[in-house]
């Protein structure tokens, strides 16, 4: 039998080196805040374009990047948001979500969502839409910067009362770079994000009123695990005009339970509310 070479250099085989750099290449679309073209992937890995583009080219054909021919911009394509999807339907957290967000949406008629931290961004792993036309639409996949967002400041909340701010240490009060400014109501303070973070870890809730962008407003709570550790937050999202002071108020106690149940589901034992 005719044995396959493993061009090893320097203790990794070439054929393992072209996945890594795929991958890279991979991360750099999908991290990217605009669509990248070539040479802004090049740039950005320190990557000659033609291996870039030699990549790009492998994961087009693969469906995991998808090119715009007229502007020659890249994003992420079909078959990652296939292998997510399958990826979430395999965890324990979406299971123990899904009907509690189904139940959310419908009983409040507006967008419910499960989203969890990256970084300095929240992710959503998972949305169930509300009854009105006119409404949130966030998608699966999608990423925002976690200080303008409820569930954002909700799980930056519990890192720092859990000790876990490393991976997010830009939103601490010893950078002097502003925070970005999404919408008309967007904290861009990072000793104001502190002083708004502790507030949220003492309610348990968070509410974002246009800090996203202008006349959306969202409720979030976190989800807990077995160990008590924040996992994950459950939010309501919608505009302004049905999401009102008086109506946030109603809406929060059902948000905040619904993040209990879930909690429960994956073995927290944290004592309910009260509200």
């Amino acid at each position: 039998m005719k044995q396959r070479s493993t061009n090893v250099r320097n203790g990794t085989s070439l054929g393992a080196r072209s996945v890594e750099r795929a991958l890279d290449v991979l991360r750099a679309v999908g991290e990217s805040r605009v669509e990248p073209g070539l040479s802004e992937i090049a740039g950005d890995l320190g990557l000659h374009k033609t291996t870039v583009f030699r990549l790009l080219g492998a994961l087009e054909r693969a469906e995991f990047v998808v090119r715009d021919d007229d502007r020659q911009r890249y994003q992420l394509g079909p078959a990652l948001y296939r292998l997510a999807t399958q990826a979430r339907r395999a965890s324990g957290l979406h299971d123990a979500a899904r009907s509690e967000l189904e139940a959310l949406a419908h009983d409040v008629g507006e967008t419910a969502t499960l989203e969890v931290l990256v970084g300095t961004e929240v992710l959503i792993l998972d949305e169930v839409h509300g009854r009105f036309l006119i409404g949130g639409t966030p998608e699966v996949g999608m990423r925002w910067p976690a200080h303008a967002t409820s569930t954002g400041k909700v799980l930056l909340a519990a890192a720092a009362a859990e000790g876990r701010t490393n991976n997010n240490a830009k939103h601490n009060g010893t950078s002097r770079a502003r925070l970005a400014r999404l919408g008309p109501n967007t904290i861009t303070s990072h000793a104001t994000l502190a002083r708004e973070l502790e507030k949220i870890r003492r309610a348990g809730w968070c509410v974002a009123t246009e800090e996203l962008e202008p006349g959306f407003v969202a409720i979030a709570a976190p989800v807990r695990n077995a160990s008590g550790r924040t996992v994950a937050a459950v939010s309501i999202g919608g505009p302004k005009s049905r999401l009102g002071t008086t109506r946030v108020r109603s809406v929060a106690p059902r948000v905040r339970r619904a993040a209990e149940r879930i909690s429960r589901r994956l073995g927290d034992l944290t004592p309910a509310s009260v509200s």
